[in-house]
Protein backbone atom coordinates (compact mmCIF):
# COMPACT_ATOMS: atom_id res chain seq x y z
CA UNK A 1 0.00 0.00 0.00
CA UNK A 2 1.14 3.42 -0.97
CA UNK A 3 1.86 6.36 1.04
CA UNK A 4 -1.18 8.61 2.28
CA UNK A 5 -1.52 12.27 1.92
CA UNK A 6 -3.49 14.87 3.47
CA UNK A 7 -4.26 18.37 2.52
CA UNK A 8 -6.27 20.59 4.59
CA UNK A 9 -8.31 23.57 3.77
CA UNK A 10 -10.16 25.98 5.29
CA UNK A 11 -13.27 27.98 3.27
CA UNK A 12 -14.99 30.49 5.22
CA UNK A 13 -18.14 31.92 3.82
CA UNK A 14 -18.15 36.16 4.17
CA UNK A 15 -21.29 36.77 2.07
CA UNK A 16 -23.89 36.77 5.05
CA UNK A 17 -25.52 40.36 3.80
CA UNK A 18 -27.67 40.80 7.00
CA UNK A 19 -30.14 37.92 6.69
CA UNK A 20 -28.02 35.09 6.10
CA UNK A 21 -29.53 32.78 3.08
CA UNK A 22 -33.28 34.36 3.58
CA UNK A 23 -33.59 34.48 0.28
CA UNK A 24 -31.62 33.60 -3.34
CA UNK A 25 -30.49 37.04 -4.19
CA UNK A 26 -30.45 37.57 -0.52
CA UNK A 27 -26.54 36.52 0.30
CA UNK A 28 -23.29 36.93 -1.03
CA UNK A 29 -21.34 34.14 -2.55
CA UNK A 30 -17.80 35.00 -1.52
CA UNK A 31 -15.66 33.32 0.73
CA UNK A 32 -11.89 33.23 1.79
CA UNK A 33 -9.78 29.89 0.64
CA UNK A 34 -7.04 29.08 3.40
CA UNK A 35 -4.49 26.84 3.96
CA UNK A 36 -1.75 27.06 7.11
CA UNK A 37 1.19 29.21 5.92
CA UNK A 38 -0.41 30.45 3.45
CA UNK A 39 -1.47 33.79 1.48
CA UNK A 40 -5.29 33.18 1.21
CA UNK A 41 -7.39 33.59 -1.82
CA UNK A 42 -10.86 35.55 -2.38
CA UNK A 43 -13.58 32.88 -3.22
CA UNK A 44 -16.88 33.57 -4.40
CA UNK A 45 -19.30 31.60 -6.86
CA UNK A 46 -18.82 31.80 -10.97
CA UNK A 47 -20.73 35.54 -12.38
CA UNK A 48 -23.22 32.94 -14.25
CA UNK A 49 -24.29 31.89 -10.51
CA UNK A 50 -24.46 35.68 -8.77
CA UNK A 51 -21.10 35.23 -7.85
CA UNK A 52 -18.10 38.32 -7.83
CA UNK A 53 -16.00 37.82 -11.16
CA UNK A 54 -12.90 39.46 -9.36
CA UNK A 55 -12.75 36.34 -6.78
CA UNK A 56 -11.33 32.80 -7.83
CA UNK A 57 -14.25 30.34 -8.25
CA UNK A 58 -14.42 26.41 -7.85
CA UNK A 59 -14.75 26.01 -11.78
CA UNK A 60 -11.45 28.02 -12.16
CA UNK A 61 -9.55 26.56 -9.35
CA UNK A 62 -10.29 22.72 -10.80
CA UNK A 63 -9.05 23.79 -14.02
CA UNK A 64 -5.85 25.65 -12.44
CA UNK A 65 -5.60 22.72 -10.86
CA UNK A 66 -5.26 20.49 -13.31
CA UNK A 67 -2.69 22.85 -15.51
CA UNK A 68 -0.41 23.12 -11.98
CA UNK A 69 -0.29 19.22 -11.96
CA UNK A 70 0.42 18.43 -14.69
CA UNK A 71 3.24 21.09 -15.68
CA UNK A 72 4.75 20.64 -11.87
CA UNK A 73 4.88 16.69 -13.07
CA UNK A 74 5.99 17.72 -16.97
CA UNK A 75 9.00 19.92 -14.98
CA UNK A 76 9.95 16.76 -12.62
CA UNK A 77 9.76 14.38 -16.16
CA UNK A 78 11.84 16.82 -18.02
CA UNK A 79 14.72 17.11 -15.28
CA UNK A 80 14.64 13.59 -15.39
CA UNK A 81 15.45 12.81 -18.99
CA UNK A 82 17.91 15.97 -19.23
CA UNK A 83 15.57 17.84 -21.27
CA UNK A 84 16.28 21.55 -19.56
CA UNK A 85 13.09 23.56 -19.93
CA UNK A 86 13.55 27.57 -20.14
CA UNK A 87 10.14 28.45 -20.67
CA UNK A 88 6.48 27.29 -19.71
CA UNK A 89 2.86 29.09 -19.77
CA UNK A 90 -0.46 26.94 -20.44
CA UNK A 91 -4.11 28.40 -21.61
CA UNK A 92 -6.22 25.92 -19.90
CA UNK A 93 -9.58 26.07 -20.95
CA UNK A 94 -12.36 24.05 -18.93
CA UNK A 95 -15.47 22.74 -20.96
CA UNK A 96 -18.66 22.62 -17.80
CA UNK A 97 -22.17 21.61 -19.12
CA UNK A 98 -25.14 22.82 -16.59
CA UNK A 99 -28.01 20.20 -16.06
CA UNK A 100 -30.54 22.44 -14.34
CA UNK A 101 -28.90 23.19 -11.16
CA UNK A 102 -26.23 20.76 -11.02
CA UNK A 103 -24.08 20.03 -14.05
CA UNK A 104 -20.49 18.19 -14.83
CA UNK A 105 -16.92 19.31 -16.26
CA UNK A 106 -16.93 17.61 -19.90
CA UNK A 107 -13.43 17.72 -20.53
CA UNK A 108 -10.28 20.33 -19.95
CA UNK A 109 -7.67 21.36 -22.67
CA UNK A 110 -4.30 22.14 -21.61
CA UNK A 111 -2.77 24.04 -24.49
CA UNK A 112 1.56 24.59 -22.08
CA UNK A 113 3.75 26.25 -24.16
CA UNK A 114 7.22 24.93 -23.78
CA UNK A 115 10.78 26.48 -24.30
CA UNK A 116 13.34 24.06 -24.00
CA UNK A 117 17.23 24.94 -24.41
CA UNK A 118 18.42 23.00 -27.77
CA UNK A 119 16.56 21.60 -30.67
CA UNK A 120 17.43 18.42 -30.08
CA UNK A 121 15.34 18.65 -27.11
CA UNK A 122 12.16 18.94 -28.79
CA UNK A 123 10.80 15.69 -29.86
CA UNK A 124 11.56 14.43 -25.77
CA UNK A 125 9.92 17.55 -24.23
CA UNK A 126 6.63 17.24 -26.51
CA UNK A 127 6.80 13.22 -25.53
CA UNK A 128 6.78 13.83 -21.88
CA UNK A 129 3.29 15.48 -21.97
CA UNK A 130 2.42 11.43 -22.32
CA UNK A 131 4.27 11.03 -18.72
CA UNK A 132 3.52 13.91 -16.94
CA UNK A 133 -0.12 13.31 -17.70
CA UNK A 134 -0.12 9.63 -16.64
CA UNK A 135 1.81 10.93 -13.37
CA UNK A 136 -0.44 14.04 -12.45
CA UNK A 137 -2.43 13.48 -9.19
CA UNK A 138 -5.54 15.82 -10.33
CA UNK A 139 -5.71 14.06 -13.60
CA UNK A 140 -5.60 10.50 -12.83
CA UNK A 141 -8.53 11.67 -10.17
CA UNK A 142 -11.22 13.84 -12.15
CA UNK A 143 -13.78 11.86 -14.48
CA UNK A 144 -13.76 13.53 -17.44
CA UNK A 145 -11.58 13.44 -20.34
CA UNK A 146 -8.12 16.07 -19.83
CA UNK A 147 -6.39 16.59 -23.12
CA UNK A 148 -2.99 18.01 -24.30
CA UNK A 149 -2.62 20.67 -26.89
CA UNK A 150 1.33 21.14 -26.48
CA UNK A 151 3.45 23.32 -28.34
CA UNK A 152 7.33 22.96 -27.87
CA UNK A 153 9.84 25.37 -29.23
CA UNK A 154 13.74 25.80 -28.88
CA UNK A 155 15.45 28.78 -27.42
CA UNK A 156 16.46 31.39 -30.25
CA UNK A 157 20.36 30.98 -30.92
CA UNK A 158 21.77 34.44 -30.44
Amino acid sequence: MGRTHSYEVGVRWTGDRGTGTSGYRDYGRDHDIEADGRPGLEGSADPTFRGDKTRWNPELLLVAALAECHMLSYLHHCAVAGVVVTAYADAALGSMEQEGNGGHFTEVVLRPRVTVASPDMVDAAVRLHEDAHRDCFIASSVNFPVRHEPAVRAEAVA
